[in-house]
């Protein structure tokens, strides 16, 4: 379980490929953070993965085909940046909200605009996603605990708008994104919990 709060960015300085996925090497740029441990839960750009080598800054993950399959991380080269978080324990302050690691959805980052030191950034996600969406609710992008100022459905697509600090922009990867980049997608978890309990007849009695 993670808070949504980058402690570090890192760096892909290696990726391999196993009959099993990919072996996923990086290389934290500033370490203002304990080196992970063997078996340490971690966040990278908001996909839970499990520390199976470390080596000072430099440590590295095994990614599953699955994982593969549902997130950016058979995009990424040497060189491209990341966030991490650690998983938090009992006495980590909740200063986000409760993120996973479980990616939803890959998003588009459609346009920005910057607001004096601040920038106004446009998402869009798949239709499936629009219901976990709400105003003012939180959302998890590259791992990083963001709030909703508004949203926008289409029959095909949700759009939803953030607004950046300057902190943010700084010690996260969003303030590199392009127009056309993609990113992991998080909902709530309580939203998603909510669906779901949603979807059944609290009518119907037990057999």
């Amino acid at each position: 379980m993670f808070t949504g709060i980058i402690q570090a960015k890192g760096a892909i300085v290696s990726c391999c490929n196993h009959d099993y996925g990919k072996r996923l090497g990086i290389e934290i740029v500033d370490m203002p953070l304990p080196i992970p441990e063997i078996g340490d839960s971690v966040a990278v750009s908001g996909v839970c993965l499990t520390v199976v080598e470390n080596d000072n800054s430099k440590f590295s993950f095994d990614v599953s085909s699955e994982t593969l399959s549902r997130t950016l991380i058979g995009t990424w080269q040497h060189g491209n940046q990341v966030n991490i978080e650690k998983a938090l324990t009992l006495s980590t302050p909740l200063g986000g909200h409760l993120v996973s690691g479980h990616v939803d959805g890959i998003g588009t980052m459609l346009s920005f605009e910057e607001t004096g030191s601040y920038r106004y950034m446009k998402f869009r996600a798949g239709r499936e996603l629009a219901r976990f969406l709400a105003q003012k609710g939180s959302v998890a992008i590259d791992g990083i605990s963001l709030t909703v100022n508004s949203i926008t459905d289409n029959i095909q697509w949700t759009e939803f708008d953030l607004m950046l600090v300057p902190h943010t922009l700084k010690q996260t990867t969003l303030g590199g994104l392009s127009r056309g980049d993609s990113v992991h997608i998080e909902v709530d978890q309580i939203a998603r919990y909510i669906h779901r309990l949603g979807s059944f007849n609290t009518d119907r009695t037990n057999d």
